[in-house]
């Protein structure tokens, strides 16, 4: 499976970084199997920090590792998806036993759902709502050592 990560540096060596902003899946390597959403991603970031330029780095993922890690895989934005990302976007997860969290992303179009959401404004019913007509691009996060060894390095596109 090929999988891109978007940033404002090229990343040869993917890395557990220690500490992270609120983000939907918690901590961990973030991809994608988006080109598209992978880009957005690096130029996002190249303009925020004010540093580096938009790098997609590519990787092969051994997909024999399903069958050796711990995978929590939301098809859709459903319930439990919109439960994890809330838990996790307001650091209510420290640790998990997944190697590798998979679903979808909460893009630009969806955030202010989210917001919405969050800070009570909307009902679940509402905010899953709202979000199943979106067609919400996907993400991988790689959270343990263990999940990065079935990660392989293939090139990076320099945007």
């Amino acid at each position: 499976m090929i999988l891109y990560h978007g940033s404002n540096v090229e990343v040869r060596e993917p890395k557990l970084l220690k500490v992270q902003r609120q983000l939907d899946f918690g901590k961990g390597f973030y991809t994608t199997t988006d080109f598209q959403q992978a880009l957005v991603w690096a130029k996002r970031t190249s303009r925020i920090r004010k540093t580096g330029r938009p790098y997609v780095s590519v990787y092969n993922l051994d997909e024999n590792m399903f069958d050796n890690l711990q995978v929590l895989h939301f098809n859709n934005a459903n319930k439990e998806w919109l439960d994890f990302v809330t838990l996790n976007r307001r650091e209510k997860i420290v640790q998990n036993e997944w190697d590798i969290v998979w679903g979808p992303v909460a893009n630009d179009q969806t955030m202010q759902t989210l917001i919405l959401y969050l800070d009570g404004y909307l009902t679940e019913e509402e905010t899953l709502a709202r979000l199943l007509p979106q067609k919400l691009k996907d993400q991988m996060v790689l959270k343990t050592k263990a999940a990065l060894g079935y990660l392989h390095f293939m090139e990076v596109l320099n945007l």
